[in-house]
């Protein structure tokens, strides 16, 4: 699979522009603050209906204007061309078309098109709170597994109501337990569903970490991801009853998936508090190329790889290792930023094939 052409209208920096991609590697270069980022974060919007920058739809359109209109031209193994098109306008709802046909809900989208990105911000996975982990693991899953993401899209809304409920028993100095109990079967029920699938996930997805790690360190450390919930497999029934008094004074749900931690570590240690920002940017970089293991191992199409910014971000060896990947052709679409195209061609000359370069 791959996207043989782009158009973009009132998105972000740009007011309107066409480009055509090839089926390899993409080399998207020009000075900073020209639109590079922007450019794949349309690719991304076209893949998983939203951006990766964690932005408003509304934030996306361009200043002073009212819309955007994202579409792409993907192309599977057979040769057969799906068009996908994003239309946003302000003060409706988002709308995705496939073949000028509206999908009935956005999550219907998600993982026809899977697709996994590197950038400087990738080690806000590390550096930032339990939310961004969850996220990262959550995103990858909901690619794979369309039962996953109905559930945790419900979850999600649930716990969101519940949440709200309880702010209206502390607004009005009482509780009503019957209303309160209809939210707790189903909460159980998901919950126990979703932790399941988040800790069979893992089990899958370390191997394929720890190697990509391996490769990147040279075998130096250990390192580990350890998912820690508040409560104990078959027990949420047990612990969500036992929270109740500390929810109804939070005002808030404080038992549950959402709640859910996925520690990285290395040699045994918080990967944050203790390692090296070198050690930190490998541990990221090996999330990602076993997340695309992951998304290739379950689907019959390569996602597409996004690469932003990162020949000035990572040191020469773990640049290395990712231009070894594509040399072996491990990768199939990848688009490339890059301010200094001077660069980009040294460390691309040995790689066979047609590299398509855009200059913006």
């Amino acid at each position: 699979m791959y996207l043989k052409n782009l158009q973009v209208r009132q998105f972000k920096s740009y007011a309107e522009a066409q480009f055509e991609f090839s089926p390899t590697i993409n080399c998207i270069v020009g000075e900073n603050g020209i639109g590079k980022t922007n450019l794949l974060d349309a690719i991304h919007f076209l893949s998983m209906t939203k951006s990766a920058r964690g932005i408003s739809d509304q934030l996306c359109i361009k200043h002073t204007q009212d819309f955007f209109r994202v579409q792409g031209d993907f192309v599977d193994t057979q040769d057969r061309e799906t068009q996908i098109t994003c239309v946003f306008q302000k003060g409706a709802k988002k709308q995705f078309l496939r073949d000028d046909k509206p999908y009935p809900r956005l999550a219907d989208h998600i993982g026809h098109f899977p697709v996994v990105l590197m950038d400087p911000h990738d080690t806000d996975l590390v550096r930032e709170g339990s939310e961004e982990r969850r996220r990262f693991f959550d995103g990858m899953m909901s690619q794979l597994d369309r039962n996953f993401l109905d559930q945790l899209l419900r979850y999600n809304r649930i716990v969101q109501q519940r949440n709200v409920l309880l702010k209206q028993f502390a607004e009005r100095g009482q509780v009503d337990r019957l209303h309160l109990d209809s939210y707790h079967a189903p909460l159980v029920e998901l919950g126990e569903s979703l932790a399941k699938a988040r800790k069979e996930f893992l089990e899958v997805f370390l191997p394929s970490f720890t190697f990509h790690y391996s490769k990147l360190s040279d075998d130096r450390e250990d390192v580990d991801i350890q998912l820690e919930s508040t409560f104990e497999a078959g027990g949420l029934d047990a612990a969500l009853r036992a929270a109740e008094p500390l929810d109804l004074s939070a005002q808030r749900t404080s038992i549950g998936i959402h709640r859910d931690e996925f520690d990285f570590k290395i040699n045994g240690y918080s990967l944050r508090k203790f390692g090296s920002q070198g050690q930190q940017k490998s541990f990221v970089v090996a999330l990602k190329l076993a997340q695309f293991d992951s998304l290739v191992a379950a689907k019959p199409r390569k996602p597409l790889l996004l690469l932003d910014d990162i020949f000035d971000k990572l040191d020469d060896r773990r640049i290395q290792r990712l231009v070894q990947m594509m040399a072996e052709e491990h990768f199939g679409q990848v688009f490339i930023t890059d301010a200094r195209p001077e660069r980009t061609k040294k460390l691309l000359k040995d790689l066979k094939g047609n590299i398509h370069y855009i200059s913006l």
